[in-house]
């Protein structure tokens, strides 16, 4: 087992601009550079039998820069906040929906698949970014650690398979695009947003904000619900 872990952050810059130089060339959505970075990473960790522990410890300081990169995605919001204006009943509505839809089927789904309730209040938050996700779950007695992986996992998901669908489904407004994959798939999917086109991204920002704040005051009275519902 390799003790030292100052190898880690080196390794996950050097991994994921790879990773990213990749995806610019191929321009295909499977190639999606979190979703690379896991692939070669996580195999890495197992061989050398490193516990996830260490290499954390060694790249910190990029989780701790996850809060304020989600503070940045409010940028392109800024530019189109004079539309925003004008829709704003809407949005919320939307948001709204989405909110207590991804948080009513993750929940519900877990249940009927006979997972404990830790486990279910641990997805119930799946569809939020990563810092609001994993106090959500605790707050309602959830694993932090699980609803993190959820989340991933659903913004890899967005981020591979969103556009895809939009354009199968012929969804080509672009707030419509960006209102929709900020509310399924948080920072990841808002990423993705923005690479394609600023004003999705703009619009996938906003329904990540307003989708985590709505997330975190619903949960807590809305999990006891679904648990007595499906539980």
């Amino acid at each position: 087992m390799l003790s030292h872990i100052w190898w880690s952050l080196p390794l996950t810059l050097l991994v994921f601009y790879f990773a990213k130089k990749l995806s610019i060339r191929l321009k295909l959505p499977i190639f999606n550079p979190l979703l690379i970075s896991m692939a070669v990473i996580i195999p890495l960790l197992l061989m050398t039998h490193t516990p996830y522990a260490h290499y954390f410890a060694g790249s910190r300081i990029l989780n701790d820069l996850l809060q304020p990169a989600v503070v940045a995605l409010a940028f392109p919001l800024y530019e189109q906040l004079h539309q925003i204006r004008a829709q704003w009943k809407s949005i919320i509505t939307i948001c709204f929906i989405g909110s207590i839809v991804a948080m009513v089927t993750g929940t519900a789904i877990a249940l009927w698949a006979g997972a404990t309730p830790e486990i279910a209040a641990s997805v119930l938050p799946k569809s939020v970014t990563t810092p609001i996700a994993m106090a959500v779950a605790d707050s309602i007695g959830g694993i932090p650690a699980i609803s993190a992986a959820c989340v991933i996992a659903v913004g890899i998901l967005g981020a591979v398979f969103g556009h895809n669908l939009f354009n199968l489904l012929k969804i080509k407004t672009q707030a419509s695009r960006g209102l929709a994959m900020g509310t399924a798939s948080h920072a990841v999917g808002t990423a993705r947003c923005a690479e394609m086109d600023h004003v999705e991204g703009a619009y996938s920002s906003l329904a990540l904000m307003t989708c985590g704040i709505i997330t975190s005051l619903i949960a807590p009275f809305l999990f006891p619900i679904l648990l007595h519902l499906f539980g």
